[in-house]
């Protein structure tokens, strides 16, 4: 009998996906380890060329509720969760950012919320920037071409879309109490074997970005509900794995964002207009690697 097998089954298992994360993946693997409840951790690493995984073996190496799934080569996001999910063990799953840290409660105070609430398939919590403010994709409307282009030129703001609905919620109140939402942060989602069950995996189509945002759309269509939980806070040190490439990113961004749109409201406006909304997107993408060449990071 291994050490893995001598081990009670844990309350969660947490998926961290790395490539080259850098010394973040070692603190998210600590804090996962540190949490008050039982839990395994399995990273699965897309190819990394840095020292991250090194690193994460000389601190926690010996610790037996640590499991290294080495894809070989980038998967993609979707895909590489993918691959972890088949040896996790518990029924609650943490699908958890390598540069996103938790506190030692974190899990604890959030996971009654599934015996509670029977119809709920996900939960999200305040996932903050360093400084402590709250980042913009913790608690989102699902994006819309009409959402999508009031964001672009900057009316989020000022007004909401024509359904009432508001893709940058910070500027709302905070709620007081959980509260179902449309969609939580993709650093930070945690469900369990039975809502998967219903909805299945990540859709491994998407090589990065939108593959959460179509997940949150089919967790409303199997008829689950996704919590956010806003006393309960995490830190995000935002995209530590998205900084060798910047045009790489944007590229699969806006892939990720045709294929979203194709997939789940293409079917709703009449054909032309589907391909002016795609060919906006590819536009937005040009005008960004635009930026980026010029020097800008794309940051603007």
């Amino acid at each position: 009998m291994t050490d893995l097998d001598s081990l009670s089954i844990p309350s969660v298992s947490v998926i961290l996906v790395n490539y080259n994360a850098g010394p973040w993946l070692t603190e998210a693997v600590g804090a996962a380890l540190d949490s008050s409840v039982a839990v395994e951790v399995i990273v699965s690493d897309n190819g990394s060329s840095d020292e991250s995984l090194e690193r994460l073996r000389r601190v926690h190496g010996r610790d037996a509720r640590l499991r290294i799934l080495e894809n070989g080569a980038n998967l993609g996001f979707a895909a590489a969760n993918n691959r972890a999910l088949s040896l996790a063990r518990a029924e609650r799953l943490l699908f958890l950012n390598p540069d996103c840290l938790i506190a030692p409660d974190t899990l604890e105070r959030l996971i009654h919320y599934f015996d509670a609430r029977p119809d709920v398939g996900m939960i999200g919590c305040l996932v903050l920037d360093p400084d402590g403010s709250e980042q913009v994709a913790c608690r989102r409307a699902i994006p819309d071409p009409w959402i999508a282009l009031r964001r672009i030129l900057r009316l989020d703001r000022l007004s909401r879309s024509a359904s009432g609905r508001c893709l940058d919620q910070r500027h709302q109140p905070r709620p007081t109490a959980p509260v179902e939402v449309e969609a939580i942060s993709g650093a930070f989602m945690l469900t369990t074997r039975r809502a998967l069950e219903r909805v299945g995996p990540l859709d491994a189509g998407y090589f990065l970005h939108c593959e959460d945002l179509d997940w949150f759309v089919r967790f409303h269509e199997a008829g689950l509900k996704i919590l956010f939980v806003p006393d309960v806070s995490v830190t995000h040190h935002k995209g530590a794995c998205s900084t060798g490439d910047p045009l790489a990113v944007e590229r699969h961004k806006h892939r990720g964002m045709v294929r979203f749109f194709r997939k789940h409201q293409m079917q709703r406006h009449s054909r032309l207009f589907g391909w002016l909304v795609i060919l906006g997107i590819w536009a937005h993408f040009g005008l960004r690697a635009v930026a980026i060449w010029l020097g800008s990071g794309g940051r603007r």
